[in-house]
């Protein structure tokens, strides 16, 4: 009986297939298609969004916004892999013309057009806000951790910055030493290629004096080199790498995010009214009702929604204590003195305060040792 069979690669079609029968017409890729091609890219700042008069064509920027959103949502994320999918895929294809931008291309497009893409994401947003698709009952808050490329090894405070200051002062005195040596006994070539390397290592120099003044000036401990914008961030005790915290605001009834933003903040606690509000906004809502789990937890930050109309939900942080065998005493358990500014733990011993944490806005209290290795009740509140 046979296999069912193909038709053969060499044979010559009188009436060639349209590339438009082989694309579905509920796929995806036509929405991208319909949703750039309604877009104003001079008003949202693409560059080369007007046609030049002079020089070579360069590519639409809505070709190359269409390729970019498509390779977002199927996952591809690599300029390399893009431009090999314009050559194989016939939904990009289709969705291209059959134009097959190079890597670099692709790559320049989405670093020359950050600020543009973000405003083309927010106006899928109120495309879907103006077309009635977000319900605007309840969001949802939520952070996501993701490594930046820098590894752990280009976190640099201000110790790393003063060993390297170091390290290129010696290099840069030994090469200033040997450079009229060299003017003497070497070629021309040499002395050029040592005062060369003085420069690099010159401004290397300066690369680290704008660190060391960004830390000063924003009060911070650690930077990331290369990657300004990223902060190590985890979990534990041990090294964490640099990362970015990613927060979203997802209208619950549809599941469609209404509002994201990328930000260096290692935990969530401060970012419960600046994502409300944003959400707020973005919906032209006077109120709001958020979700968030207790990551957000944040009396000033529950306290500046409930003054703009916003209604958040976020659990108590660390409102009930599973650590060990069995559940321990929970914060409700512990009386606050205000005048004497302490707590009173169930014993009746007293925490008094130990440490302002500043970035997190918190106040840590901690009981006497003795007083905790002599409580009966022990075992009820700690497993230390």
């Amino acid at each position: 009986m046979g296999y069912i069979s193909g038709t053969d690669r060499g044979q010559t079609s009188l009436l060639p297939a349209r590339i438009e029968d082989y694309v579905a017409a509920d796929a995806a890729v036509r929405v991208i298609d319909a949703f750039v091609d309604g877009l104003d890219v001079a008003q949202l700042g693409f560059r080369r969004a007007v046609e030049a008069s002079t020089g070579r064509p360069p590519y639409d920027p809505r070709d190359l916004l269409k390729l970019y959103i498509y390779g977002y949502f199927n996952e591809v994320r690599s300029s390399r892999r893009l431009e090999r999918e314009c050559r194989r895929n016939v939904e990009t294809m289709w969705l291209l013309r059959q134009l097959a931008p190079d890597f670099k291309t692709v790559a320049d497009f989405r670093r020359d057009n950050g600020p543009a893409i973000v405003g083309a994401c927010r106006a899928f947003v109120l495309i879907c806000r103006d077309a009635g698709l977000f319900s605007a009952r309840l969001v949802a808050l939520d952070g996501s951790k993701f490594r930046a490329v820098a590894s752990a090894k280009k976190i640099m405070g201000r110790r790393e910055i003063e060993a390297e200051r170091a390290r290129l002062d010696g290099k840069i005195t030994a090469y200033l030493s040997g450079l009229d040596e060299a003017d003497k006994n070497e070629p021309e070539d040499a002395a050029d290629a040592v005062a060369s390397a003085i420069a690099s290592l010159e401004s290397r120099r300066g690369e680290l004096d704008r660190m060391a003044r960004r830390l000063d000036d924003e009060g911070r401990t650690t930077l990331v080199d290369g990657e300004a914008d990223a902060r190590p961030m985890g979990k534990g005790k041990g090294p964490k790498p640099p990362a970015y915290n990613v927060q979203t605001a997802v209208d619950t009834d549809t599941g469609l995010i209404v509002h994201h933003e990328v930000t260096d903040e290692a935990t969530d606690n401060r970012m419960l009214h600046p994502m409300a509000s944003a959400t707020r906004d973005e919906l032209c809502l006077e109120s709001l009702t958020v979700v968030a789990d207790a990551g957000y937890s944040n009396g000033a930050q529950a306290s500046a929604c409930e003054e703009d109309g916003i209604m958040a939900c976020a659990p108590s942080n660390r409102a009930v204590n599973n650590t060990g065998d069995g559940t321990l005493f929970d914060r409700r358990a512990f009386s606050y003195d205000v005048e004497a500014d302490h707590f009173i733990c169930p014993a009746g011993h007293q925490l008094t305060r130990k440490q302002l944490i500043s970035k997190e806005r918190s106040v840590l209290y901690a009981a006497q040792a003795a007083d905790c290795a002599a409580c009966l009740l022990k075992q009820k509140c700690t497993t230390a």
